[in-house]
């Protein structure tokens, strides 16, 4: 009791020392308030209103992969459309996700077009409550989410601030947001698969301005401890460039069409397919042939 009594004693000192400097203890900012501040920090909402279509070119690297360094494309559309393409050691690995259904393609042993298979049903659902463009925070009210917040967390020596995000769909995402810089840092999203339910957890780093836009450089995914965790490496960004519907179209639905229309003699001549984008420039950046679990693109 006599300890208890000392530190209920020196917590009111405390106080009242604050007081008499004609301060008091500094509350902690609301939910609603962080959002504001994380909007802000990441170029303002009318900014990111602007955004149709976002491009990512860099490079990814994993210890699952088989070479160091992997570049890629992945191209976004509002709003849930999604893109990425790796090329590694000259062979290219697509993933799409066209709003409803998804694609996997890979190089074909057997020779011939790509081997493609459609996304399994926890893939479709885990795609389905990406918000893509530009993550669960911006206009949080009008994509019909919730936010509430949690605790002022440690993340990697800085003080952050853990979000619970409740989906539309309600899946309950966790963010934390730097309690300086109110830049996201972390995000974590529940994830299923035959093996079982886990979480996907993805951090945010080194921060790049592109077209008045704050977004991070540099996205890991640990994979588990003591392991070298996979990193993608955006080196560039495009912001509203024009992206081809047939882009997120099944892959190789358009190389099928075009040998068709090509086929017969009497046949009028078929239009040109948009060429692919490029595998990546020579500067580019990186992350999991999966994707990133999404956040703020």
């Amino acid at each position: 009791m006599r300890w208890k009594f000392v530190a209920a004693l020196a917590a009111g000192i405390a106080v009242a020392a604050l007081a008499s400097e004609g301060r008091a203890p500094a509350a902690e900012p609301s939910a609603a308030q962080i959002v504001e501040r994380n909007v802000a920090a990441r170029g303002g909402l009318e900014a990111w209103r602007k955004v149709q279509t976002m491009v990512w070119l860099g490079h990814m690297s994993s210890v699952h992969a088989p070479t160091p360094t992997m570049l890629f494309v992945m191209q976004q559309q509002r709003p849930n459309k999604t893109r990425l393409e790796v090329n590694a050691m000259g062979e290219r690995t697509v993933r799409v996700f066209d709003g409803t259904r998804g694609w996997k393609a890979k190089p074909s042993r057997a020779g011939g077009g790509p081997d493609v298979r459609p996304f399994s049903f926890e893939e479709v659902t885990f795609a389905r409550s990406v918000q893509a463009i530009d993550g669960p925070l911006i206009d949080y009210l009008a994509k019909g989410n919730t936010v509430t917040l949690e605790s002022l967390d440690e993340i990697e020596g800085h003080k952050a601030y853990r979000l619970a995000v409740r989906l539309a769909t309600g899946e309950i995402d966790h963010v934390w947001i730097d309690a300086q810089t109110f830049l996201d840092v972390r995000y974590d999203r529940p994830s299923s698969s035959a093996a079982g339910a886990a979480n996907v957890s993805v951090f945010y780093r080194n921060y790049k301005t592109f077209e008045g836009l704050q977004i991070p450089s540099v996205i890991e995914t640990p994979a588990a401890p003591g392991v070298t965790p996979d990193k993608m490496v955006i080196e560039n960004v495009l912001l509203n460039a024009p992206v081809d519907e047939r882009t997120f179209a099944q892959p190789g639905t358009h190389e099928r069409r075009r040998g068709m229309a090509t086929s017969g003699a009497s046949q009028a001549p078929a239009r040109r397919a948009p060429v692919d984008p490029p595998a990546t420039p020579a500067a580019s950046s990186p992350d999991p042939a999966s994707g990133p679990a999404s956040g703020p693109n």
